[in-house]
């Protein structure tokens, strides 16, 4: 069995020589001596030129076709990385930047609350301060109270003990009235004392 390109490829070689005449008897005898048969070339030409055309369609079209996307797919990768490089870096600056006004604004915290604590120290001792002097000026004021009360106290009984002597060394009972006048009078005695 034939295939229809050899057929095609015989037609064609029969028409060439027959056009040609001499020309032909020379290609023939070139063909002859190589051993070359001018209707299989033909038939492998459009053989190959068929299986050439079928593959640029169907095989190396879509082939091409999607290295392109994919070459775009990389490209477009590619400027995603940088711009997310472009954009990493951005953000490391706006940390950084962050963190520098973190920083600051830490300090400045740190500094208020390290016044304010001092502040509150020196209200604190001065409130202490004055709390002790009160104390002190109570103290003071209750022990010359105090002391007073016992000098009056002392004087009461001197006197009392002095009137007793009275009467012990002048031996007469003396009455409440008398009694009282001479407390009266020694108190005054020892008072200006």
């Amino acid at each position: 069995m034939l295939s229809p390109l050899l057929v095609l490829a015989a037609a064609t070689t029969h028409a060439v020589e027959a056009g040609h005449g001499e020309t032909a008897s020379g290609i023939t005898k070139i063909t002859q001596d190589f051993g070359i048969s001018v209707p299989f070339i033909l038939a492998q030409i459009l053989s190959f030129s068929i299986v050439a055309f079928i593959l640029w369609k169907f095989a190396f079209k879509p082939v091409m076709a999607t290295l392109d996307e994919r070459q775009h797919k990389i490209a477009s990768g590619l400027k995603y990385a940088e711009d997310m490089q472009a954009k990493l870096a951005a953000t490391q600056q706006e940390t950084a930047a962050i963190l520098k006004k973190a920083n600051v604004e830490a300090s400045r915290i740190i500094d208020e609350a390290r016044k304010s604590a001092k502040d509150f120290l020196d209200r604190q001792t001065q409130e202490a301060t004055a709390r002790a002097n009160d104390v002190l000026t109570k103290a003071q004021q209750a022990i010359e109270l105090e002391h007073r009360k016992m000098l009056a106290d002392a004087r009461n009984e001197i006197a009392r003990l002095v009137v007793t002597t009275t009467e012990r060394v002048l031996a007469k009972k003396l009455n409440d009235a008398d009694r009282a006048s001479y407390n009266e009078a020694a108190a005054r005695e020892l008072s200006s004392v």
